[in-house]
């Protein structure tokens, strides 16, 4: 299972600031986030940037293993 670390208001849509889960790729990984965290996530993940391993990935580019890291960056603005 992939580790999923959820980052702001990720973390509050998901409730939760870490997870694991199955997908093939990052598409699947994108649906099955929705069926788990529900509408409000599904909002705030379209804004997200996916980072695997710390490259930044798009849905159908990455092909998942159980070992990844995944990060789920809302953007941010900073000073």
């Amino acid at each position: 299972m992939a580790t999923l670390r959820f980052f702001a208001g990720a973390a509050e849509a998901a409730q939760t600031e870490t997870a694991t889960l199955d997908a093939g790729t990052i598409g699947e990984l994108r649906t099955e986030l929705g069926e788990r965290y529900g509408n409000e996530f599904v909002h705030v993940l379209g804004l997200c940037s996916l980072l695997v391993n710390g490259a930044r990935a798009t849905d159908d580019a990455v092909a998942l293993s159980p070992t990844d890291a995944i990060d789920v960056l809302p953007p941010f603005a900073g000073g």
